[in-house]
């Protein structure tokens, strides 16, 4: 079962390296930290981390993000190179000195939305108590100079986001539109939608509807919500309570 759930987006300026003496959105970075520590106050069996990659698949969890795709004299230091969501995941547990056993998923950018929900199911159940991170960032067309410039459907799409979480509206958060996160550049949708599925209890295909537990209460916190150079980062907790 999901024991906590955090979400935090996966820009590359969360590894320090990359910004150098800078301090470049403290606010986010601790809003990461908070979310991280929060898991693993949760005392779970293990932490998950799952984020956007090119296809689904599930890496060595002795990964770690190699900055020189984004720093060429940067010296690589992994012998497994993670994508850049799973690495910055596996980075943030590093960096709250959690050092217990952690799980690695890459979800196809692509992925449909019913196809997550299952892996999310799979998550809830890898473990007696399990912690989930989601990694990905929202909406990348926040502004005229985003990556990938202004869309006015930017600000509504990052907005119903923000509330699903806010009001913990797992059924929100799995209709998200696949086709419009794309079109926006939300690179985080899949990885999301595999978050509603591990806190939405799945009914056995002979079970009648009444049999179906309803999901777990969630206390959900919002710790960052922004845009800044024309990127949604959103990162929040969900902790089922009881």
């Amino acid at each position: 079962m999901i024991a906590a759930a955090a979400i935090c987006p996966s820009p590359p300026l969360l590894a320090r390296e990359l910004t150098g003496q800078a301090e470049v959105l403290p606010e986010l970075r601790a809003a990461c930290a908070a979310a991280v520590v929060s898991l693993a106050a949760a005392a779970p069996d293990v932490i998950v981390v799952v984020g956007p990659d090119e296809d689904t698949a599930t890496w060595d969890p002795g990964g770690r993000l190699d900055l020189t795709a984004y720093a060429p004299a940067y010296v690589r230091g992994a012998t497994v190179a993670l994508p850049l969501s799973l690495g910055l995941g596996a980075r943030l547990l590093d960096e709250a000195g959690y050092t217990g056993p952690r799980a690695l998923h890459g979800i196809a950018a692509l992925a449909a939305p019913g196809y997550c929900l299952r892996i999310g199911r799979q998550v809830a159940r890898s473990a007696p108590r399990v912690a989930l991170l989601a990694m990905g960032d929202g909406s990348a067309r926040r502004s005229v100079s985003a990556p990938g410039h202004l869309d006015e459907r930017a600000a509504p799409f990052d907005a119903a986001v923000e509330r699903a979480v806010r009001d913990a509206d797992l059924a929100a958060i799995a209709a998200l539109d696949p086709d419009l996160a794309a079109d926006l550049m939300a690179v985080g949708r899949p990885a999301w939608q595999v978050l509603a599925g591990a806190l939405t209890p799945a009914a056995p295909a002979d079970a009648p509807a009444a049999a179906v537990p309803p999901p777990a209460r969630l206390r959900t916190e919002i710790l960052y919500n922004d845009a800044p150079f024309g990127v949604t980062y959103l990162v929040a907790t969900l902790i089922p309570s009881g």
